[in-house]
């Protein structure tokens, strides 16, 4: 076994062997990093960026998600910091299809990624202090058969971590995936959309909006601060859109009521559908976007990253218990894939539903989704937005 190179600050590479590395410091892998520190397991989290992105992501968190949170007892931190999403309603052209309560489903959170992963992070800093290690570029995955072998470079320096075991959680372009060659395939489900935050005027404070208009839908949530996120479906994804083309997008379709003046610059992003053959190789397994990518319309990415950490922390907490077996995450891999599955054809059916209508089409959709909308298959769709089924 070569010995390990001496780091700058000398944490990550002090030559012990550490129960678990974490690859990917976002908020799939600082959970998990929490919930194996709870254990008293010994985690390092290996993380390329040296701060957190500054980009508008993720937003809702759904009732498997807090209860995922919850775990590490972030849950009443989200509550006070998130809006309640209470209920949503669906309309084409002004009149409505159909609503729904979440009452009994459980609501969903509306919390801005970036300040979920803050909490994590500093969760992860109260319970393992030196856990979390920015700066370090994975290179190199070695299984070793006992234990894996991680090389990296930090600040320019070569470092080599060793670990019994190792987890990718470094998104959908992940390197793990790469290194330890798993394929990717891409599944059913693809589009294009903008999006942007501004102030919300709707009066809605506790509602999701699901405009299905002919020309696509638009979509529009509640955020802390009194702010609204807007989601809109594209044909071609305009170049650097402006607040004042995301109104004109907007107000085509619906009457909007998007704040130019106080909107925040637009994103342009494309949802898009992956599935990992398997969830993990030897000793190295994938959690999260590295092992699904799913798109973000219904929000249910982060959401199902969380319950993969979830269950992956109980395998890990066995596995080292009984010496660490090579075969430790087949269980795992069944159990989580068959939700990722799921997860994907669901955000298939939303983007379908939202796609541009008209004629005939859009009548059988809208009949569809009035048809959703009531008892009872409108307390089995609440589910099904809320994740229960997870």
């Amino acid at each position: 076994m070569p010995e390990a190179s001496a780091g700058p600050t000398g944490s990550v590479t002090d030559g012990v062997m550490r129960d678990v590395a974490v690859v990917g410091g976002g908020p799939v892998g600082l959970l998990l990093a929490c919930l194996l520190a709870q254990r008293g397991l010994d985690v390092v989290v290996l993380e390329r960026r040296t701060e957190r992105s500054g980009r508008s992501r993720a937003i809702g968190i759904h009732p498997p998600g807090l209860r995922a949170l919850g775990r590490v007892g972030l849950e009443a931190e989200v509550r006070r910091a998130g809006v309640e999403i209470l209920d949503g309603r669906v309309t084409c052209q002004g009149r409505i299809l159909g609503s729904m309560s979440f009452a009994r489903a459980g609501s969903v959170w509306s919390l801005p990624q970036l300040e979920t992963e803050a909490m994590l992070e500093r969760r992860l800093g109260e319970l393992a202090p030196d856990a979390l290690e920015r700066g370090v570029e994975v290179r190199a995955v070695r299984d070793r058969g006992t234990h894996v072998e991680v090389g990296a470079d930090r600040g320019g320096a070569a470092v080599t971590v060793l670990a019994r075991y190792v987890v990718g959680a470094d998104g959908v372009r992940s390197g793990i995936r790469d290194l330890v060659g798993i394929d990717w395939t891409q599944m059913p489900g693809r589009a294009h959309y903008v999006m942007g935050d501004t102030r919300d005027d709707t009066g809605e404070t506790s509602t999701a909006l699901l405009h299905f208009e002919p020309a696509g839908v638009v979509e529009s949530f509640p955020l802390p601060g009194g702010l609204r996120r807007w989601v809109a479906w594209v044909r071609r994804p305009p170049r650097d859109p402006g607040p004042a083309q995301l109104a004109t997008i907007i107000a085509s379709r619906v009457d909007g009521r998007f704040d130019v003046e106080a909107a925040a610059e637009p994103s342009v992003f494309e949802a898009r559908q992956h599935l990992a053959e398997r969830m993990h190789r030897g000793r190295v397994a994938l959690v999260g976007d590295a092992a699904h990518e799913i798109s973000p319309i219904g929000g249910q990415g982060m959401n199902l990253g969380w319950l993969d950490a979830v269950l992956l922390d109980r395998e890990l907490e066995h596995a080292i218990e009984s010496g660490a077996p090579y075969e430790a995450f087949d269980r795992y891999d069944r159990a989580r894939r068959a939700s990722a599955s799921r997860a994907i054809r669901q955000a298939a059916f939303n983007m379908r539903m939202g796609a541009p209508a008209a004629g005939a089409r859009l009548r059988v959709r809208n009949a569809a989704v009035r048809t959703l909308a009531v008892p009872p298959l409108r307390a089995l769709l609440a589910r099904a937005f809320t994740m229960r089924w997870l």
